[in-house]
């Protein structure tokens, strides 16, 4: 499994690899590879999701330390291409072409359901990114240049069904180039409902009925049960495959983030353990002390808490779609009586979500029972949804976008600052360049969302 991890990303950065250079540039030939090659090939691209500076900016767990400017929202487009070109077509390419697909790497179901899983999950992060995006006639290559931007709501409902159909289709039996699970189908058929879950509570203030629903289809059919099922990807401790933090921390010589205000102030007066992983204490007063997010004077990296160690090791993993959020899922499905249980039952998602996420941060449950007997965490009947949606914002650090998803929804933590004036943004803006390349498609979806205006703060489907 090292090898071929080695092998890929050597393949993905070396234009003398012929097979995955043809495979990039001419998404019809997917002879070039095989099926778990290409599933291999697009799980490679997972920790780009989460491994972005923007990402912690909008969710506001990072501060810049020098050249403050992306911190402080500016207008912009922003790429999805790499997306729909990288791992989208490599797993489009495998659903294409499933009278091709080799049984000697494991059951033709199973690499499809994978596939769909990866499809599904993508998308889902294109979507809650950037609003109504191509979908439908979307990866088809030279076929179609040009392709409709679907609605958010039509693509959420296209998301549901395939996820479904994937989990369902599952047979026994391992796949092999599986990069995140081994070739473990039944952690691919939980992480499948487990999105399904989190993608429904993402609804809850557009559609409850629907939200509801469909939560709870997906907990019904399986999600994941401890931190073992979380989607994970490990980096290794080699240049080809190192983490996107320790190349800017270490090889770059980069000491340009430091833990925010924000979330120290939340962190260390309840003396959480996991800000001991996160961050560091000050060089100068050995004390964690956050910077102010959007700050543009006093910026001195002594003065401040900089990342923790385990955050840009070479081989650190990156966290994706965790046990924990499961817990706090249903803790917040509990309280609003989409699942039974009341008070009681969100109580204790609760304080299992806490505990698993320290659990997951730390190696260890150690500073848990105090954390939760902390007056400010202790769950609170009248207060329930901002806790478990604050402690949510704790639990994701790093994964700024998924954070910021769930900030635009809930409105926690409320305390998120307006640097330089500028709010929080509510979406991406699309590719500049689709204006020229895509310009009937990308007016209309611009009319029908946002009056004709691509800009920072539209309101997306379910933030409406």
């Amino acid at each position: 499994m090292k090898k071929l991890y080695i092998a890929l990303m050597a393949c993905l950065a070396l234009t003398s690899c012929e097979d995955f250079e043809e495979l990039n540039i001419n998404p019809n030939r997917p002879s070039q590879a095989s099926g778990t090659q290409l599933i291999a090939s697009a799980q490679l691209a997972l920790p780009d999701l989460s491994a972005s500076p923007t990402g912690e900016f909008m969710a506001q767990y990072l501060a810049e330390t020098q050249y403050v400017n992306a911190s402080l929202y500016p207008a912009g487009g922003t790429s999805y291409y790499w997306l729909y070109q990288g791992p989208l077509m490599d797993v489009q390419a495998v659903l294409d072409n499933a009278e091709n697909l080799n049984a000697n790497e494991g059951p033709i179901a199973n690499q499809l359901a994978v596939a769909k899983i990866l499809k599904a999950y993508y998308f889902w992060n294109v979507t809650d990114r950037w609003g109504d995006v191509p979908y439908t006639e979307a990866l088809q290559g030279g076929a179609d240049f040009t392709p409709k931007y679907d609605s958010q709501e039509s693509i959420y409902n296209s998301l549901f069904n395939l996820l479904d159909e994937a989990q369902a289709q599952i047979v026994s039996g391992g796949i092999t180039n599986d990069l995140v699970y081994g070739g473990n189908m039944d952690k691919w058929q939980k992480l499948a409902n487990s999105i399904r879950m989190l993608m429904a509570l993402r609804m809850s203030e557009v559609d409850a009925d629907k939200a509801s629903q469909e939560f709870n289809a997906a907990l019904e059919a399986g999600v994941m049960t401890s931190n073992a099922d979380n989607l994970a990807f490990k980096h290794l401790a080699n240049a080809q495959n190192q983490s996107y933090w320790y190349d800017q921390w270490e090889n770059r010589n980069r000491e340009w983030w430091a833990l925010t205000e924000t979330l120290v102030s939340e962190m260390k007066p309840v003396n959480d353990p996991r800000l001991q992983v996160y961050g560091q204490p000050t060089r100068k007063t050995k004390e964690f002390i956050g910077l102010p997010f959007g700050e543009t004077k006093l910026m001195n990296t002594d003065d401040y808490s900089l990342l923790g160690e385990a955050i840009y090791a070479q081989d650190a993993t990156i966290q994706l779609v965790t046990y924990a959020q499961v817990l706090f899922a249903q803790a917040e499905a509990a309280k609003r009586g989409w699942i039974p249980g009341g008070d009681e039952a969100a109580q204790n998602y609760y304080e299992q979500a806490i505990e698993q996420s320290v659990l997951q941060w730390t190696g260890s449950t150690e500073g848990v029972e105090g954390l939760l007997a902390q007056p400010e965490v202790a769950y609170d009947p009248a207060n329930a949804i901002e806790q478990i949606a604050t402690q949510r914002w704790v639990h994701l650090f790093m994964h700024g976008y998924e954070a910021w998803a769930e900030y635009r929804r809930t409105g926690y933590p409320d305390n998120l600052v307006a640097p330089g004036g500028a709010a929080v943004p509510n979406r991406l803006m699309y590719p500049d360049v689709e204006a020229q390349n895509n310009a009937a498609n990308y007016n209309e979806a611009l009319q029908r969302q946002f009056g004709g205006t691509d800009g920072l703060y539209g309101q997306l489907w379910w933030d409406k």
